[in-house]
């Protein structure tokens, strides 16, 4: 477990490491991680978007997003038989959030959305680190997720929202090896958040096809072999 929290704290160093960028897209697994490890309780309350002030014009789908994460969505009869995605990205520069939204496409960025949720399945089911679970497969397969096409996923829509920060629980402990947000109440930021939306049973035949014709240089060991063969029967469940 100490392995896996480390490397996903390794995910969001390098992400913070571009230079000269305040926009950064950071997934919603590292973000909790990393504060569950500072011992901080964060919350960003909505004080205006892009339908007015405050929360009472975010729409059924952000709601369900911020209550139940993608799963709140896919739950609506709307998307029924599909898979969402939420692509995200913060800071304080509208501009430059209003055009990476833009400029964000299914074709190009969904691989991206779909490969977070694939390692996050795998690591969720794994009891050790992912590399000694699944051995080569692992990462093989997070390649050639990435790597996939997926056709017919639609971009459904583009939704922003301006935060401010209110200080939560354990904002007064010593925490020197993660470097926080500063403690100012008043900090805001823009969120933009991108709702993208597949048929369920064509990126189910993906993956599965994907998983069926994966090599690897190295044989899996006996262990390898039976967590692979597990978590290809089971992938979608809580997928």
């Amino acid at each position: 477990m100490l392995r896996v929290k480390f490397w996903l704290l390794a995910i969001l160093f390098t992400a913070c490491a571009v230079p000269q960028s305040k926009v950064i897209f950071l997934p919603d697994s590292v973000q909790n991680n990393v504060q569950e490890q500072a011992g901080r309780t964060e919350t960003w309350e909505i004080i205006e978007s892009q339908n007015g002030s405050g929360e009472a014009g975010i729409p059924v789908w952000l709601r369900s997003y911020l209550d139940n994460g993608v799963r709140g969505i896919e739950s609506l009869e709307a998307y029924n038989g599909k898979y969402v995605f939420v692509g995200k990205n913060q800071g304080d520069n509208f501009n430059a959030l209003h055009q990476w939204a833009q400029g964000f496409s299914a074709a190009q960025d969904l691989p991206r959305l779909i490969v977070q949720r694939v390692e996050q399945r795998l690591v969720s089911s794994a009891a050790l680190y992912p590399d000694d679970e699944y051995g080569e497969y692992f990462a093989s397969m997070i390649k050639k997720v990435s790597d996939e096409e997926y056709p017919g996923a639609v971009k459904e829509q583009i939704f922003w929202v301006k935060q401010k920060r209110i200080p939560g629980s354990g904002e007064d402990e010593d925490d020197s090896e993660i470097e926080m947000p500063p403690e100012d109440t008043d900090l805001e930021r823009y969120e933009f958040l991108i709702l993208l939306s597949m048929d369920k049973e064509i990126l189910q035949t993906t993956i599965q096809n994907i998983m069926a014709n994966i090599k690897t240089s190295a044989a899996p060991t006996r262990e390898q072999t039976a967590a692979i063969n597990k978590i290809r029967h089971t992938f979608f469940e809580g997928f």
